[in-house]
């Protein structure tokens, strides 16, 4: 078990701290400061985009909770909306936000009870149905940004937090204390808060809540200056076009009538309570912008951003694949390469697959999957995949440090793991193959008797995917230009991956 450093000031990762020899981009959760905390934001509307179980009680808790919310405001409920809103306090632990020093909330529990239940309550937006979810109080509530909108979320989804904590810490044995109060949890099904005791990391003294990075962005998806300057300026300016009393417009040379939206912006005003108060004559124009990002999921917080807001250096795909490769064959090396393996894989598959779950038990625990990752895909190989219907919601990894061929019988203790609401795509994992011709027969075989689709990586493999991932990424566009512009390599296309895959269809 790793063992806790002690650090007197503070201010060390959670990867120090538990010596998890481990950086930011093979590490699913923020690896945030113990001490102070890192400028990035749970965003809801990343977290409604996400497939998985994990996400979709996210989902509910979020839907239920802000519903329990909305109703109470419009029926003039204040003891249940004050309840409600006042078990929202101050969520430190996650150490996401921006606290000037130490992690010590923004007075935020104070402010939730007696300013935001109070201008929810009054807000015409909240009565008319214009605010619909958390997010939309970013855009119409004074003083609420992306800050308190993810304050307000850590403490929705504090539940599903605590679960998340819990793998993670069994997955890098993350020494976790008793009875650690949990702090208010949404109870979905009974429209309440529970409190209770659970098991939780101890940093530096005080509790800690893993934050998956897949679900942390530095700003908001849903953008009010975007909303603004793309959505309810042009149709203030087409008003003022159609109006003949208008004194806005201005005739061009032809005779062609225009109304800049400087004058717009001048006449109409741009802050908060003018957007609020445009907006609530024409609401059909926010509900269109929303329609358009919903249709649109957000792009994830990248390796380099968190790098950026983290002060944490970017993957060194070149040293993971080495500890691959340096690693001897043989069982008793097998647990090593099994972790070097899912650290690789993680920083290379990043943010197409996410949550990765060690050991995952399915059949009551009769059979286990090396590695489990959630497929979180909007582009590329893992989008591609569910596109062409093959069910692939998990992708499941078996590793094996053999010094021998493998063969059939690794072949079909991976696809026995597959079925067809777990997903029927995995990777075998292994070190050489004495013949990958006719192992890759095989894998075709097993894709032919409709067993499920699998890729077999050795090191050889490892290697082309490093190299595809970092010629990506170091990308410079020719010069001078083509005639016809050049299409940079996606991060997230992995061709040996597609590759392979045609090998098994073709």
């Amino acid at each position: 078990m790793n063992q806790r450093k002690v650090d007197p000031g503070g201010g060390m990762r959670v990867s120090e701290y538990y010596n998890l020899n481990r950086g930011q981009g093979t590490l699913d959760f923020v690896d945030v400061d113990t001490v102070m905390d890192v400028p990035v934001y749970i965003d809801p509307s990343t977290i409604r985009h996400l497939s998985d179980d994990w996400g979709k009680e996210c989902i509910r808790m979020l839907t239920t909770f802000f519903d329990s919310v909305l109703d109470a405001v419009r029926h003039g409920d204040k003891a249940r909306a004050d309840y409600l809103l006042g078990n929202l306090g101050e969520p430190n632990e996650t150490h996401l936000g921006i606290s000037k020093g130490k992690s010590a909330g923004r007075g935020f529990g104070k402010w939730m009870r007696e300013e935001f239940a109070s201008k929810l309550a009054k807000s015409q937006a909240a009565k008319s149905g214009l605010i619909e979810d958390l997010e939309d109080t970013a855009f119409f509530i004074d003083k609420v940004d992306k800050d308190i909108v993810s304050d307000i979320t850590t403490n929705i989804i504090r539940g599903p937090l605590i679960t998340y904590t819990h793998q993670m810490a069994s997955a890098f044995e993350i020494p976790l204390d008793e009875g650690v109060d949990s702090g208010p949890v949404w109870n979905a099904q009974a429209l309440k808060w529970e409190n209770g005791l659970t098991r939780l990391p101890i940093a530096d003294g005080h509790k800690l809540l893993l934050v998956p990075k897949a679900i942390v962005r530095r700003d908001l998806h849903l953008s009010r200056s975007e909303y603004y300057r793309n959505h309810l300026v042009p149709t203030l300016q087409s008003e003022e076009e159609a109006d003949p009393r208008s004194k806005l417009v201005r005739v061009l040379k032809g005779g062609k009538k225009k109304v800049y939206k400087k004058d717009v912006e001048e006449k109409y005003g741009s802050t908060k309570p003018d957007v609020t108060r445009e907006t609530l004559q024409r609401p059909s124009v926010y509900h269109h912008y929303k329609e358009i990002k919903a249709q649109v999921a957000p792009d994830v917080i990248s390796h380099a951003e968190l790098s950026e807001a983290n002060s944490t250096p970017a993957p060194d795909y070149a040293a993971l694949l080495q500890a691959v490769v340096d690693t001897p064959t043989g069982n008793a090396e097998a647990n090593n390469y099994h972790a070097r393996v899912e650290a690789l894989l993680t920083a290379l598959f990043y943010p197409s697959l996410i949550m990765p779950e060690m050991e995952h038990e399915i059949h009551g625990g009769r059979k286990r999957i090396d590695i489990t990752y959630t497929n979180n895909a909007k582009d590329g190989f893992f989008a591609y995949l569910t596109r062409h219907k093959i069910p692939a919601q998990y992708v499941f990894v078996e590793c094996k440090n053999y010094g021998r061929e493998v063969a059939n019988p690794e072949l079909d203790q991976l696809s026995s793991r597959f079925s067809p609401l777990r997903g029927k795509f995995g990777i075998l994992a292994c070190r050489s193959f004495a013949d990958k011709d006719r192992f890759l027969t095989r894998c075709r075989d097993t894709a032919l008797d409709h067993r499920g689709f699998v890729v077999a990586l050795d090191d050889n493999d490892m290697a082309k995917l490093v190299d595809d991932v970092t010629a990506a990424i170091n990308w410079v566009p020719p010069f001078p230009p083509p005639k016809q512009p050049a299409v940079p390599p996606r991060i997230e296309s992995y061709p040996l991956l597609h590759e392979r895959l045609k090998l098994l269809v073709s």
